[in-house]
């Protein structure tokens, strides 16, 4: 079946979570925190469809406001497509972006709005659950950590795709800041790798204890006589 990601037609399939299939067709919908449903960075409105999607979970609710979840928004790494239909969503990145784009002032006053009060009003209904799923041995502090650091260089590549996209006279002054980027991304890497004893390190940074060059082999010649 085709659904459809910031209006672009994705393959998918029944049973499979709307995140997943935004991975496989390289649509915009973020996952820093790798599915663990903690970030809300793959939160998505949807525009059509919701009855071919699963009923939000504990996790999401946890997290989504009622208000928002009256707009459509779900985290697409807790929905699953349930049945074939048309279904359309719209990532929080996209539709802030067209509201940008479209200079629409009273459009941004309203999201912001609603963003500040899903924020104050659910935080601390996240952070109980986060802390349930840790005592209750459904989420892995440490499994966490390691897909945070696998979902970092992705995400980082999809914002400054559609970054370039929308603002493409900005890909010079972005490309001179990278090089002190890649330098505080080998710093946060290197600390993240004393952290974990060496068994994690962040997509794209260079360790600056496992990535040393070989020791060169010094020849020796032995004569006989």
């Amino acid at each position: 079946m085709i659904i459809y990601i910031n209006d672009k037609p994705c393959n998918a399939k029944v049973g499979e979570l709307l995140l997943n299939t935004a991975k496989q067709n390289k649509s915009h919908i973020g996952y820093i925190c790798g599915g663990n449903g903690i970030c809300q960075s793959c939160f998505v409105y949807v525009l059509e469809g919701a009855e071919c999607l699963s009923e939000p979970g504990e996790d999401e609710k946890a997290f989504i406001s009622d208000k928002l979840f009256a707009e459509g928004g779900r985290l697409a790494c807790r929905t699953t497509i349930v049945k074939e239909g048309t279904i359309r969503v719209l990532t929080r990145a996209e539709k802030f972006r067209r509201i940008v784009l479209g200079l629409n002032v009273p459009g941004f006053i309203t999201y912001a709005q609603t963003i500040g009060y899903n924020v104050t009003n659910k935080l601390p209904s996240g952070v109980s659950s986060i802390v349930s799923r840790v005592q209750s041995g459904r989420l892995n502090p440490v499994d966490t950590i390691g897909k945070i650091a696998s979902g970092l260089s992705p995400a980082s590549q999809l914002a400054y795709n559609n970054f370039i996209e929308t603002f493409p006279f900005m890909e010079t002054p972005v490309n001179l800041v990278s090089g002190v980027t890649k330098g505080a991304l080998d710093n946060a890497s290197g600390a993240l790798c004393t952290i974990s004893g060496g068994r994690l390190h962040l997509p794209g940074s260079t360790c600056a204890t496992h990535d040393k060059p070989a020791e060169p082999i010094e020849r020796i010649t032995i004569t006989t006589k």
